[in-house]
């Protein structure tokens, strides 16, 4: 038989901890990026499940008659809050216009984005990431067909402004984007670009690019990372030796090797000089303040 003072001990210590284990735990309301939504597409002409982060510039509910440049980056799950972030910073230095962001990524739980990206990202088969690479070209039939066709019905999006952003295999699909559809994007970011994939296969397609005469009228902005994989990294440098010996009609670029950042330590400093120079004929300021 338990004496009276082992009972007492028992309902000082047991019982108490026994009440607070079973009271619920407390919810607090999730974070959320202001003016921000998320829009699910029906599956796509090619069996994909898109979902569109979105983000509305600050006075896209009082300036009504305004449409807006539109910034499309790829990988939108990762790098679409980096993104945002950096374009407040600008925007309130007014050294970028306003634009809408869409971050493009995919619907459902529990996604493998790696496998999910590497289907429709690269231009061409490779076993580098074994990821069932080489779908690009249909990703990119789907963002001018059907991913576009519903930003710009759905929102006051400018189809004369559009960027499109992306890093390593995001930043390669903006590359081969820029190669096949010159028209359908006035600027172009290309953070650390996967060049190497397909054995510098990028370098083969703009040598065909560049001899069939087409016009390029665009912005492209590119970087490399310092600390990036050897390799990776002197592909990304052939690419912007490429760039300076050419001198397409209308197309104007920077390249940039930014030091002391590793592969993907580079996507925050690339956006933001990206965005910059991208749209930098837009800005309502182009120097420091007076």
């Amino acid at each position: 038989m338990k004496s009276p003072l082992l009972l007492s001990l028992l309902a000082t210590v047991i019982l108490p901890a026994t009440f607070l284990a079973a009271e619920p735990a407390p919810k607090y309301p999730p974070h959320v990026i202001t003016n921000s939504e998320l829009r699910v597409l029906p599956v796509s002409a090619h069996g994909r499940n898109y979902q569109l982060h979105v983000r509305l510039p600050g006075s896209y509910k009082t300036e009504t008659a305004k449409r807006y440049p539109v910034l499309y980056v790829t990988d939108g799950y990762w790098d679409f809050p980096t993104i945002v972030t950096s374009y407040d910073n600008l925007a309130y230095d007014q050294v970028v216009p306003e634009f809408i962001v869409v971050g493009l990524g995919y619907a459902g739980d529990n996604l493998d984005y790696g496998k999910l990206r590497g289907w429709e990202l690269s231009p061409v088969r490779t076993g580098l990431l074994e990821l069932g690479t080489g779908h690009a070209d249909k990703f990119l039939d789907s963002l001018e067909k059907e991913i576009i066709h519903f930003i710009e019905r759905e929102y006051r999006a400018d189809p004369a402004h559009r960027v499109l952003a992306g890093s390593s295999l995001g930043g390669l699909f903006a590359l081969y984007t820029m190669y096949t559809k010159p028209e359908l994007f006035e600027g172009y970011i290309a953070a650390s670009p996967a060049v190497v994939v397909g054995d510098d296969w990028l370098l083969g397609y703009e040598e065909k690019f560049a001899k069939s005469g087409r016009p390029l009228k665009a912005r492209l902005y590119v970087t490399g990372a310092g600390h990036e994989w050897p390799g990776f990294l002197a592909g990304i440098k052939r690419y912007q030796q490429r760039l300076a010996g050419r001198n397409y009609s209308g197309f104007v670029h920077e390249s940039r090797i930014i030091d002391g950042e590793r592969h993907a330590g580079t996507k925050a400093e690339s956006y933001t000089r990206g965005m910059r120079y991208v749209f930098a004929p837009l800005a309502p300021e182009s120097g420091p303040s007076k």
